[in-house]
């Protein structure tokens, strides 16, 4: 399996966790939920993310999701995430998915960071941990952690580590930051990959400031594949009307709370996975909710039916 490095581009579908009606592990559907996304275009995936209920598994589970979706990816870049509160625990985790074949590292910041110095003194401490050697991505998420991180700041962390080698960018407003970070490298700063979350709602724009791709887990990964790939063409007016079929359930799945139940509604509807279930706790939609998706589902094959 080989690694992710400054110049990967493209897709990495932020993975769900499947769990069955009881909330254990559902093996069976993390291969089919693998192969729905390779069927659907995307150059590699990254698990055990915000989205992916990490903080609900044990090191062991997590170990053994990775191993699963290692072995079904064929080959295929996965990205692990491994942040927790301790170091210890980061350090034992990433050196258990780098074993068996992970292609990175993915580390947010803790909610207790406050200054420019914390920021840049953990992730120091981050890849004294782990090892130089070890591809790291940069979970850059104020709206999740509170945690701010300036470009500058960003631009000093790059420089000392090159072992840090792309940036998850879920700042919003953010699209000046990538611009900045794209600036600063022109004029000779190491370049870093640049792959975007927040579901994927500021795609299009993301594409034309400098960003290599995306990296999050909206449940029709073949829209992102779509505007990445129109978007590199130059083809942008084509990347937007693509993207404007789904931005109503993608708004939709940005309502904080409920956002995994839509995705994973969608996901179990769509026949990655056998069940919507989150492990406890977690959310569910109600009739009204599920209705309510439906219907935006509903419109949305409309449109593209009209793009055709």
């Amino acid at each position: 399996m080989s690694h992710i490095t400054a110049d990967t581009s493209g897709v990495f579908v932020i993975a769900c966790t499947p769990f069955d009606e009881n909330g254990a592990i559902d093996a069976a559907s993390i291969d089919s939920m693998v192969d729905f996304y390779y069927e659907r275009g995307t150059d590699g995936l990254t698990i055990l993310g915000m989205m992916g209920e990490a903080p609900k598994l044990t090191q062991a589970e997590s170990i053994e999701v990775t191993r699963r979706t290692l072995a079904r990816s064929a080959g295929k870049p996965v990205v692990v995430g491994v942040s927790a509160p301790g170091l210890a625990a980061i350090g034992e985790l990433t050196k258990a998915v780098m074993d068996i074949g992970a292609a990175g590292v993915m580390v947010a910041p803790p909610s207790s960071l406050r200054t420019d110095d914390q920021i840049v003194t953990y992730y120091r401490n981050v890849v004294e941990t782990i090892g130089t050697d070890v591809p790291v991505v940069l979970q850059d998420f104020p709206l999740a952690t509170g945690v701010q991180i300036s470009s500058k700041t960003l631009g000093v962390i790059f420089e000392a580590h090159p072992s840090i080698v792309m940036l998850k960018h879920e700042d919003w407003p953010g699209l000046q930051k990538v611009a900045d970070l794209r600036a600063a490298e022109a004029k000779g700063r190491r370049r870093v990959s640049i792959l975007c979350g927040n579901a994927g709602v500021f795609l299009p724009e993301e594409m034309q400031r400098g960003a290599d791709g995306a990296m999050t887990g909206f449940a029709y990964p073949e829209m992102m594949v779509g505007v990445c790939k129109l978007s590199n063409e130059g083809r942008h007016e084509e990347a937007h009307d693509l993207f404007d079929a789904y931005l109503p359930l993608m708004r939709y799945e940005q309502q904080p709370g409920l956002g995994l139940a839509v995705r994973k509604y969608v996901l179990a509807k769509r026949g990655a996975i056998a069940s919507a279930t989150q492990r406890r706790p977690g959310a569910a939609l109600n009739a009204a909710a599920v209705a309510e998706v439906e219907r935006l589902i509903a419109r949305q094959e409309k449109k593209l039916g009209a793009l055709n």
